[in-house]
């Protein structure tokens, strides 16, 4: 009877639990509260980062740091040997580029005494004040490497360390000789220098240091007309291997006093583009040769960039031939793609400098002139604005008035 009882009340207790569902109404209806066909809106993905910003930088660039023996003596103060007087003017430009180079024609093989053309031979002071001037790099290598001997080329190189001045295209061990090249960060920007001459005026190197000097002539003590184009390659590929972002080739070559390259200056600048420099920057002739930014056609059939300048002329001298007082300090734009990975030169320009000789027995002789900052001196100039004009004009003749930033400002 009791289990008749519990079966009964057990039914009508599953019966009221299935009428609490009104008729054709899902069981679980009412409970969740949500809506099973209710669609979600897309949620619009959010914008890409911009670009990375690329990295621009500034290269400058000076010719022959000659040093000619009344120069020496106008830059002794009773103390020391101070070149600010004689070539300060470049210190603005060179201090506000991210890297700045020159090529260094004499030696600092100690003294006094000290001495000129035809074996030049520096106060260590020089190379101190172009540190302090802003500049980082020096090219050794060039026909009065050799001047005052093998052991000038040594201490040149230890002076340099010393002050600071980083150095490329002579050597003090085989080993240095072996991986003479030195990577410069120009403002984010690395780029491989490598430095060459084509001879060291008849003068062999050392038999106990053949490598003393970078050389990239076979006959280097004889017509100096054949490119050792074995010794070049190799080099290339060892500075291509450092992965730089550019690789630049600062080179003593040409002939003397001419205004225009040689052929042999193109042939060898057309073997150095080929094999992976992007920059050539010359030397030795003491006046100037022209300059450009020109498509370079690879092997592979690829094309890129590729800037020579033949020769920038004298940076500081004594020399009074034509055109050997008129120089530039010249600028190149460099720019890295963060996105692309791909460094390009994205132009150049110059400013127009004059060394002024003002003869034995001024107080300061020897005077390096930013010809534009002299204009506008206007009665007040160092120089008639006759010779500054020829300047410009001389400038304009050889490299193209196009890249003149002085005139544009």
């Amino acid at each position: 009877m009791k289990q008749s009882l519990l079966a009964l009340l057990l039914c009508l207790v599953m019966v009221g639990c299935s009428a609490a569902n009104a008729p054709g109404e899902p069981a679980d209806a009412g409970q969740s509260g949500i809506d099973d066909t209710q669609v979600t809106e897309p949620v619009e993905p959010p914008p890409p980062p911009p670009p990375p910003e690329p990295i621009e930088s500034t290269l400058v660039v000076i010719g022959d740091i000659m040093n000619h023996l009344p120069q020496v003596n106008d830059a002794f103060d009773g103390e020391k040997y101070d070149y600010t007087n004689m070539m300060g003017a470049v210190a603005p430009y060179a201090t506000a580029a991210d890297c700045a180079v020159g090529n260094f024609e004499t030696t600092l093989a100690g003294g006094p005494p000290y001495s000129g053309y035809p074996a030049f031979n520096s106060p260590d002071d020089l190379a101190y004040s172009l540190k302090d001037m802003g500049f980082d790099l020096m090219l050794t290598a060039n026909n009065h490497s050799l001047d005052r001997g093998g052991k000038a080329v040594i201490r040149t190189l230890d002076v340099m360390d010393e002050a600071g001045l980083r150095h490329v295209g002579t050597s003090r061990t085989q080993e240095e000789y072996d991986n003479n090249i030195q990577v410069m960060d120009v403002g984010g920007i690395s780029v491989a220098f490598l430095g060459y001459t084509y001879g060291t005026n008849g003068i062999p190197t050392p038999k106990d240091a053949p490598y003393a000097v970078n050389l990239f002539n076979t006959d280097y003590l004889t017509h100096m007309s054949t490119l050792d184009e074995e010794k070049v390659r190799g080099d290339l590929e060892k500075a291509k291997a450092l992965d730089t972002d550019l690789i630049a080739v600062m080179i003593h070559w040409g002939v003397e006093y001419q205004t225009k390259q040689n052929s042999y200056q193109d042939q060898v600048a057309d073997f150095l583009f080929q094999n992976g420099a992007d920059i050539i920057l010359g030397g030795h002739a003491h006046v100037l040769q022209p300059m450009e930014l020109r498509t370079v056609t690879m092997p592979d059939g690829t094309e890129k960039q590729g800037f020579v300048c033949y020769s920038l002329g004298n940076f500081i001298s004594a020399q009074n031939d034509p055109l050997t007082d008129t120089t530039v300090v010249l600028t190149l734009e460099l720019k890295k793609d963060l996105e692309t990975n791909e460094t390009t030169i994205e132009g150049f320009n110059y400013r127009p400098m004059l060394m002024l000789d003002r003869e034995a027995g001024a107080e300061v002789r020897f005077q390096l002139l930013d010809v534009y900052a002299e204009i506008a001196k206007g009665d007040g100039a160092a120089v008639s604005q006759a010779r500054l004009q020829q300047c410009i004009e001389d400038c304009h003749r050889i490299l193209g008035a196009e890249h003149d930033v002085g005139a544009a400002e």
